[in-house]
């Protein structure tokens, strides 16, 4: 792990700067707060605050939600029925963009285990240093942490990407608290939330936003733009997915089912914004850190859907 992330790290539970000690542990300034690591990745998890109940006993390399590897023709199919979007692409170099004006700006990725569909332009970019934390682990990840209490401070980065995520956080509204929180003065957030998608990951899926909840979800941060991340056709899909999966009991049936109608999400080409915001897969908000708060009846005014 590198020398200035480690000096970065902070007690989630207390704020107060962490120690790397002899035995591998991270240790709180007082001394009361102890972190494991677990193949050389800190864990710095408040397990009372956590719907992670504790530290994994044994190494392990496991996600508490079950996640697949596709390879071949598996891959193929996962392209075609979930391809990259374009929407996500673009946006991404968009951030990218912004940042180019900084000198090695820092990325933090929330939910950062896998890299996301249409993020290329942001894990290829040279000059840009990427943060990247879950609550499992993988090669990808810096540390294991809960993104309710993100263990670094006050101001430390540049930008945080946060993509499909705040679906499986209990409490949305403290994660992108704390986002602001880590982000300079100047920081941007990019984040894409799901609207209409039936439950996935289980037990670790919680909410759910429309465009103007979800605007209002980054009420702290000024709009650069917003919109939807999938639209009818894509949403379609997964509703004609989980028909199957529920009327067969099966998710191979439900998978089967999509691949018979992955056309419909070319349609979404042919829907405009407006209409597409009513009924999108999900949505998106692009924005920077801002000291003035969206007011509640501006989020009214904020509506472009076609009603």
């Amino acid at each position: 792990m590198k020398q200035e992330i480690i000096s970065l790290l902070r007690c989630p539970r207390t704020g107060q700067t962490l120690a790397h000690v002899a035995d591998g542990w991270f240790v709180s300034t007082d001394g009361t707060q102890r972190y494991p690591t677990i193949e050389g990745t800190p864990f710095l998890i408040d397990i009372d605050q956590s719907v992670i109940d504790r530290y994994p006993k044994v190494s392990t390399t496991s996600s508490p939600v079950k996640r697949s590897n596709h390879s071949g023709a598996t891959k193929f199919v996962k392209r075609l029925l979930s391809p990259e979007k374009k929407s996500t692409r673009d946006n991404i170099e968009k951030l990218v963009e912004l940042l180019a004006e900084k000198k090695n700006p820092t990325v933090l990725v929330i939910g950062g285990g896998t890299a996301g569909q249409g993020t290329d332009a942001l894990y290829n970019s040279s000059n840009i240093n990427i943060i990247a934390f879950d609550i499992y682990l993988s090669d990808s990840v810096d540390f294991v942490a809960d993104a309710h209490c993100i263990p670094l401070p006050d101001s430390s980065v540049d930008a945080v990407l946060i993509q499909a995520v705040l679906e499986h956080v209990l409490e949305p509204e403290r994660v992108v608290s704390e986002v602001w929180r880590v982000l300079a003065d100047d920081g941007v957030v990019y984040a894409e939330t799901p609207f209409l998608q039936q439950v996935h990951e289980g037990a670790y899926d919680f909410t759910r936003y429309t465009d103007s909840g979800h605007r209002y979800l980054f009420r702290n941060f000024t709009l650069i733009q917003s919109g939807s991340s999938g639209g009818a056709g894509t949403q379609l899909l997964w509703s004609i997915d989980y028909f199957a999966r529920a009327l067969f009991r099966s998710r191979a049936m439900g998978k089967l089912a999509k691949l018979g109608f992955f056309w419909l999400q070319y349609f979404d080409r042919m829907i405009s914004e407006r209409h597409t915001l009513d009924t999108a897969s999900g949505t998106y908000f692009l924005g920077r850190k801002s000291h003035e708060s969206l007011h509640a009846r501006d989020i009214v005014r904020y509506y472009r859907g076609a009603q």
